[in-house]
C-alpha cells in the first residue's frame, strides 16, 4: 500500500516499502526541496495527468555502472566523424520540451506534464538539473537531461530526432563526466543494449545515499 504525502512535511517513507512494482507514495508537491530529497533517497517521481503525482523506488535498480558503457564499432565510427556536436546545459528548456514531445513505442502522452517541466527547469537554474544536447548543423536534435546526486546522474528522459542522437548524448555522458553510475531507473531493451543492467535496490541505495549533492558541479572531465 503506497503511502500518503502530506505537503506539510519534507519527508519520505523508505524506499524499502515501495509495492512490488515501485509505487512508494502518493501527493505532495514538487517543490525543489522535495526533489532533491527524492533524489537522494533513489526515489522519482512518475504520474500522468489523470493520477496524483506518483514517487516510485523500484526494488531493482537499471543503472549503468562506470566504464559498462557499450560502443558499437559503427558508433565509434560515427563519434570520429564529427558530424555531431555535443554541448552541456545551453538548452535545458528545450531539451525538456522535446523529451515531452517525442512519440514513443506503447506509450500514448507523456508524463513529462507542465508541472514537471517547471519544476526541472527551476531545478536546473539552481544547478542541479543538467542536460546533455547533440547538434547537427545548428539544430537540436537529441539529448537528455536528469539530476546529479555527486556521482551519480539520475537519468530522467532523453529524445532523438535524428538516428543515433541520443545515443551520442549518452555517451558523452558516460565518458566524460567523473560518474559512478548513471541511474536509468527502469528497464528498456535499448538501454541494457548499450550496457546498463538491474541491480538490487539495497546495492543502489548504498550508492546513492552516500552522495553529496552539490549545486553546479556538471563538469567534463575530458
Amino acid at each position: 500500500m503506497p503511502y500518503l504525502l502530506d505537503e506539510a512535511q519534507l519527508a519520505f517513507p523508505h524506499p524499502r516499502l515501495a509495492d512490488e512494482d515501485g509505487l512508494l507514495a502518493i501527493g505532495a508537491d514538487l517543490k525543489e526541496e522535495r526533489l532533491l530529497l527524492a533524489y537522494q533517497n533513489g526515489i522519482f517521481p512518475w504520474y500522468d495527468e489523470d493520477t496524483p503525482i506518483l514517487w516510485y523506488s523500484p526494488h531493482e535498480r537499471f543503472v549503468i555502472p562506470k566504464g559498462a558503457i557499450k560502443i558499437s564499432k559503427s558508433m565509434r565510427q560515427l563519434i570520429r566523424s564529427k558530424r555531431f556536436r555535443v554541448s552541456v546545459n545551453e538548452a535545458f528548456p528545450q531539451v525538456i520540451e522535446q523529451c515531452a514531445r517525442i512519440s514513443r513505442d506503447g506509450q500514448q502522452g507523456t508524463w513529462i506534464l507542465p508541472e514537471m517541466k517547471e519544476s526541472y527547469i527551476s531545478l536546473h537554474h539552481q544547478g542541479y538539473a543538467h542536460s546533455i544536447e547533440v547538434w547537427e548543423e545548428n539544430q537540436l536534435v537529441g539529448g537528455l537531461y536528469g539530476v546529479q546526486v555527486g556521482k551519480v546522474f539520475g537519468g530522467e528522459s532523453m529524445f532523438s530526432k535524428t538516428s543515433n542522437a541520443s545515443k551520442i548524448a549518452l555517451i558523452s555522458l558516460a565518458q566524460e563526466f567523473d560518474l559512478e553510475m548513471i541511474d536509468c531507473q527502469v528497464h528498456s531493451d535499448h538501454l541494457e543494449s548499450m550496457g546498463a543492467k538491474l541491480i538490487p535496490q539495497a546495492e543502489f541505495l548504498a550508492i546513492i545515499q552516500q552522495q553529496k549533492i552539490k549545486a553546479h558541479d556538471f563538469q567534463r572531465t575530458l
